[in-house]
Parts: C-alpha cells; sequence; structure tokens
C-alpha cells in the first residue's frame, strides 16, 4: 500500500472513512515533524498495534508563546515523508495553519491545575494550545490509539486527563524516551545546538540521574534530593536551570517529600535552545 501524504480535513476523511468501515484500528502518531529515532518508536508501537498508522505532521503555531521559537521550529516534511515511508506510516496528514484554523480560534481547551507548574509555568498558553491541536487531531482521524513520548511527560499528563475528562474514546499510549549513547534524549530542537552546546547537553540527564539515585537510595525530602542533584550543574555556567523539580507523576504538583513513585523533570537552556527531560523515580522502599 503505498503512503498517502494529506493536506486537508476533507482528504483525511476520505481516505480513513473505509478504513473504518473495515474495522481496522487506526493509529495516531502526532508529531510537529523534524522527525528522529524518538518519534520512530512511536511508529514501531503503532504499527505493532493498530491495522493502520497516521502520523500528523504540523508546527502548530498556538502553542508557541515565543514567536521567533515558531519561527526557529525545523520544518522538514520531504525528509519526514520518507522517515515515515521506511517506519511503514500508512498516511501523513500534513495541514497548513490555514487548514487547521481557517478563522481566528475562539475556542480552547483548557486542562487546569496540571499546567500550573514546569513549563506550564514558563511557556503561558503552551499547554491549552497542546490540548486544542491534540483534540482537534483526535476528531479529525478518529483513532482507536494514540501515541506519546515519554520525554515530554507533562504534555503527556495534560493529554490523559483530557482525554478521560471529555470522554473521548481513544487510548492514549506512553512510549519511553529514546536517547543517545551519553543520555540526551532526542529531540528535534537538539538540531540547533552548536558542537560546544551539545557537549553540554547531557548535563541534564546526569542531574536526573544523580535525583533518581537518592531517591531509590532512600532519600525522601524533595529540598535536599533537587540540591544534590543541581550539583550537576555548578560546573557547567553556561547552562541555565530553568527548572528542577520532583512531581507527582498524575497531577505534576510538587511534592515535599517522596512517598510514591515520582517524576524528576527538569528543563534548562544551551544558548538559545530549550531542552526538558524527566525520570520515574521509585522511593527506596519500592525499588527494591
Amino acid at each position: 500500500m503505498s503512503l498517502h501524504l494529506l493536506h486537508s480535513s476533507a482528504e483525511v476523511q476520505r481516505v480513513l472513512e473505509p478504513i473504518r468501515a473495515a474495522g481496522q484500528i487506526i493509529g495516531l502518531v502526532p508529531t510537529m515533524g523534524a522527525l528522529h529515532a524518538g518519534h520512530g518508536r512511536l511508529m514501531d508501537a503503532a504499527r505493532s498495534e493498530c491495522g493502520y498508522v497516521v502520523t500528523s505532521i504540523f508546527v502548530n503555531p498556538i502553542q508557541f508563546n515565543r514567536g521567533d521559537d515558531y519561527d526557529r521550529y525545523p520544518r522538514t516534511l520531504a525528509t519526514d515523508v520518507a522517515f515515515c515511508a521506511g517506519r511503514g506510516v500508512d498516511a501523513i496528514f500534513a495541514p497548513t495553519a490555514e487548514e487547521m484554523y481557517p478563522r481566528p480560534q475562539s475556542t480552547f481547551v483548557e486542562v487546569d491545575r496540571l499546567t500550573d507548574h514546569l513549563c506550564g509555568r514558563f511557556r503561558p498558553g503552551h499547554f491549552r494550545g497542546v490540548a486544542t491541536v491534540v483534540l482537534k487531531l483526535l476528531n479529525l482521524v478518529q483513532p482507536g490509539r494514540a501515541y506519546f513520548g515519554e520525554k515530554d511527560a507533562q504534555q503527556l499528563a495534560v493529554i490523559r486527563r483530557m482525554v478521560s475528562d471529555l470522554n473521548v474514546a481513544v487510548t492514549i499510549v506512553e512510549v519511553p524516551t529514546v536517547r543517545e549513547p551519553d543520555g540526551l534524549a532526542l529531540s528535534s530542537r537538539n538540531q540547533h545546538l552548536s558542537v560546544e552546546e551539545r557537549r553540554l547537553a547531557p548535563v541534564l540527564i546526569q542531574a536526573l540521574r544523580a535525583g533518581q539515585s537518592l531517591i531509590s537510595s532512600g532519600i525522601t525530602d524533595a529540598d535536599a534530593i533537587k540540591r544534590e542533584a543541581a550539583r550537576a550543574f555548578e560546573k557547567h555556567p553556561p547552562v541555565r536551570v530553568e527548572y528542577l523539580e520532583i512531581v507527582d507523576p498524575d497531577e505534576m504538583q510538587p511534592v515535599a517529600n517522596v512517598t510514591h513513585a515520582v517524576r524528576i523533570v527538569g528543563a534548562v537552556w544551551i544558548g538559545k535552545t530549550r531542552l526538558i527531560d524527566n525520570l520515574l523515580c521509585l522511593p527506596g522502599s519500592l525499588s527494591r
């Protein structure tokens, strides 16, 4: 079967209607393009579990709180199409902003509480834009399963809550983060790093792993864990820490004491590039 490259909602409905009528499970992999092996793992998971796989490629303007960040986001549709073909994707939905937002958007999806901290604090309006576009994509494609990466833990929690609260008939599938040999999480933004900045980038995962180790050893004071983990940044002053926090993995609220599974999450700036990452952590009493 050839790969369908779709640019309009009407094309999506025309191509997917017979797929749904045949009873096949549709898997959706939402992306903003500039595809890499992390996206590939999402596609592989969808391919193994679904009869028909759709990847969306859309740089969503309403989730960027800075115009320069939106303008800098890499757009590589030709290579992305070839990447999807190599992963066995059946259809790509690559709409324009005018197709997704044919008139000024008046309706938005707000997920309260889960967006109070972390990226929600530093990127106002970001998760409103994410939740809105994801709901639009779910409504257009009507997948049985939709695949998201663990690296974007807050985004994943927001989408899970939106789907649950609004009774959207889809299963959200979490897929583990893909990393470089030195631990750096794969991200489309990594290509903006200079050689020297790329050398510094693994300091984020080093800090997170230090915190994870303390938690598994039985340390429960979240502030003490964060202070010790943050020492990883002291030797690298060009790295600017935006946040380093320990949160409940479902509610994304900071915890004072680690008594159950948590996520240690961080965001840093290296030059003009913002990187995020996280690790799931089990306290000593649960990790043995």
